[in-house]
């Protein structure tokens, strides 16, 4: 043990700082070269106010583009390495785990209002995989429910025992529902933390999507056990299963550029790593020790302010007190779903945005470790850069119309140093153009040269050819779409700023198409401004008006653009042809396999007619006796109701068969739902009252339930 100790990268601290020092000396190197040969061009004949303001702009954007450029430059050179000596991987040992390497840990998936076929059969993939190793009695699976829906409730305590029954993994799979989703997710962590944390050492947390192979999940559990003072380890999911065009536009691109980004992330951030909220292992005693999320100052509507995007906040205090956050991007096995159009893709940001715009409370916040630091202010730039943009974009068409009309002094030539006009030959604007294109091109053209090399790909026919096209498909669409991230990233900085509520939604993730009327609501504003720019460039000046046209070009055709990205017709022929094709793709992952094979079962059973349509979970519960049993029994015993509430809750049993389930709202549905003797009386007294006195609606559910041939809880599939 002691020499893989000694053998992890965990222990090399100096290391890490050298490998920072170089990685942020050259961005600031490139960085102030560019911002410098800015400044000469704004310089000649005198710089004015309207001048100062782009050039305050313009640094730190261009700071962004060229940490992104170098980090995927290093991360180049690292992959052209028989093995990056920077992983934490480095110290698994080749012989397969034994159970007494690894101990006890809990693989948690916590569901909101999600589709409950699609988290089952992916924790089934995965228990399926465990289950394959020698490892599988040190994991246990809790599904963690916050569902609002009374049905999605009910739908998935049927599934979750129909599950366990099939697989026998009662005592292996639990499930859980709140009675109050309190701080969303992370109150949704945080409190199995506090009933089960002290049973188990490490926490595997995945998100409704999440699939993992089990090879993976030991892996990580058995790194932890190497790496004593690892609080957390994030692999890399990759992206799988999409089927529209954008969801196979961004798999692509995740799958050909991530390695050499994630290879030159690894590279400078070392154990001072984030953590992305899923697909991570982690320590669960510092974890609960010392990453209890902090409040906010002020309030928020009538609530206390809390963080929606608790990862970072997470790593950032598992560093300050003194663990280790690593990145296992090799590890494989780790995968998860995109959001199936541009559309959706914006709802999530939306939520994101208020996350990480909350990170500005901790930036200066005491202990935290400079890198943590500065992922916090890169989450918030990340967002906060779309406004500084339109600015920039802004002042540079105000001070294109000054310059114009300006009448040129003597010494307008003459720039802040005599040396780049030796240099540049008096080119300035183009070299800056050339070279900013060049950086967020050839980090592009460099993954695609790495994965030149890499077998996974070339299985296909003309496959070389196809990654070429796939990239620069990719990099065209994208410029496209970068305006209308900047001005959707706007938007919801604004609303951030104004104090507006971000509610958390489900996230929608599997889409056929957008419908035409979403689109136009969604993106009607943004071709409204692409019209007003084109416009007021023409005005101006030609030049001005073809220089612009990559940015108003996308925003003018928004709509058409949205609905052709949705289009999963469209996403399923590139793929025949094998545009935007994933090694993935070619040879399936067993777990994805897996999952797919049962989702096509589902899918054919449920069009053929031969399992019935999803019913309303009240209906389930109220009318089924094996449905209403397991409600029952998943409910907390509750030792003694007042008089008051128990009359209530009778008032309100009564209302719900006399006048059905519409008469109740989705509130007053959840209040009769948690309470057990309850939902035992009103499923005792619908059969035994005289069908005249229920609603019109309980007595057609009551003919189409004893019609049924095959019950809901009949199993379908293994």
């Amino acid at each position: 043990m002691s020499a893989l100790l000694k053998a992890s990268p965990s222990t090399s601290r100096w290391h890490t700082a050298l490998r920072q020092f170089i990685f942020f000396s050259i961005v600031l190197f490139v960085s102030a070269g560019g911002t410098w040969i800015m400044a000469d061009i704004l310089w000649r004949g005198g710089i004015s106010g309207v001048e100062i303001c782009m050039l305050i702009l313009f640094a730190p954007l261009f700071t962004l583009i060229t940490f992104g450029f170098v980090q995927a430059v290093l991360g180049f050179f690292i992959m052209l390495l028989p093995r990056d000596p920077f992983l934490i991987t480095n110290c698994l040992p080749k012989k397969p785990a034994a159970p007494e390497d690894i101990s006890m840990t809990a693989i948690v998936a916590p569901i909101y209002n999600e589709d409950v076929t699609r988290v089952y059969e992916g924790i089934r993939s995965i228990y399926l995989s465990l289950v394959k190793s020698s490892c599988a009695d040190k994991f246990n699976i809790f599904i963690l429910s916050d569902s609002s829906d009374p049905n999605k409730w009910i739908e998935e305590e049927v599934a979750w025992v129909e599950l366990c029954k099939q697989l026998n993994a009662f005592g292996k799979i639990f499930y859980r529902k709140r009675s109050v989703a309190l701080n969303s997710k992370s109150g949704n962590i945080s409190d199995f933390c506090r009933r089960w944390g002290a049973k188990y050492r490490y926490m595997l947390i995945l998100d409704a999507d999440s699939v993992m192979e089990g090879e993976t999940i030991v892996s990580l559990a058995r790194l932890m056990e190497l790496n004593p003072r690892a609080g957390i380890i994030q692999s890399v999911p990759s992206p799988v299963q999409a089927d529209t065009f954008y969801s196979r536009m961004m798999q692509f691109a995740g799958t050909l550029y991530g390695p050499i980004f994630q290879a030159g992330l690894n590279f400078w951030m070392g154990a001072n790593g984030n953590y992305w909220g899923h697909n991570a292992i982690i320590r669960l005693a510092p974890f609960i020790e010392h990453c209890s999320l902090p409040f906010m100052p002020g309030k928020y509507g009538s609530k206390s302010m809390r963080f929606m995007s608790h990862d970072y906040v997470e790593a950032a205090l598992m560093g300050r007190a003194g663990y280790e956050v690593w990145l296992a991007y090799d590890l494989g096995g780790s995968f998860e779903n995109l959001p199936p159009s541009l559309i959706d893709s914006a709802k999530r940001d939306k939520r994101w945005c208020r996350g990480n715009l909350q990170h500005s409370w901790l930036l200066f916040a005491e202990g935290l470790h400079p890198i943590n630091r500065l992922h916090l202010f890169l989450g918030i730039m990340s967002y906060f850069s779309s406004p500084l943009w339109l600015l920039f974009v802004i002042i540079g068409i105000f001070h294109f119309r000054i310059e114009s009309y300006a009448v040129k002094s003597f010494d307008y030539d003459i720039g802040v140093s005599p040396f780049l006009d030796e240099v540049c030959g008096g080119r300035q604007s183009l070299i800056l153009f050339i070279f900013t294109m060049t950086m967020l091109t050839l980090p592009k053209i460099l993954a695609v040269l790495i994965q030149l090399g890499n077998r996974q790909w070339s299985a296909s026919h003309g496959w070389r050819l196809k990654i070429w096209l796939g990239m620069i498909a990719e990099h065209l669409i994208s410029a496209l779409l970068a305006p209308i991230h900047m001005l959707f990233n706007t938007k919801f900085v604004m609303h951030v700023l104004m104090g507006l509520n971000v509610p958390w939604t489900a996230q929608r993730r599997d889409v056929s198409g957008v419908d035409w009327r979403e689109a136009i609501i969604t993106h009607a504003w943004h071709s409204v401004i692409g019209v007003a720019l084109a416009i007021i460039a023409w005005i101006l000046d030609r030049n001005l008006f073809y220089w612009l046209s990559p940015i108003y070009l996308g925003l003018i055709f928004s709509i058409p653009i949205s609905i052709i990205l949705a289009d999963q017709r469209l996403g399923e022929r590139l793929q025949k042809l094998g545009i935007f094709l994933t090694p993935d793709e070619i040879k399936k992952p067993e777990t994805v396999a897996h999952l797919e094979k049962n989702m096509k079962i589902y899918e054919s059973l449920a069009l053929s007619g031969g399992r019935p349509q999803s019913e309303p979970g009240i209906m389930q519960v109220v009318l089924d006796p094996y449905v209403n049993a397991i409600h029952v029994a998943l409910l907390k015993e509750k030792r003694r109701i007042p008089h008051r509430i128990t009359e209530n809750l009778k008032k309100l049993g009564d209302r719900l068969l006399a006048e059905g389930p519409d008469s109740l709202s989705r509130r007053e549905q959840k209040i009769l739902l948690m309470h057990a003797e309850a939902m035992s009386h009103i499923h005792e007294k619908i059969w035994t009252v005289p069908e005249s006195s229920l609603a019109i609606w309980w007595q057609n559910a009551m003919k189409h339930y004893n019609s049924l041939s095959i019950k809901p809880s009949t199993p379908l599939y293994r």
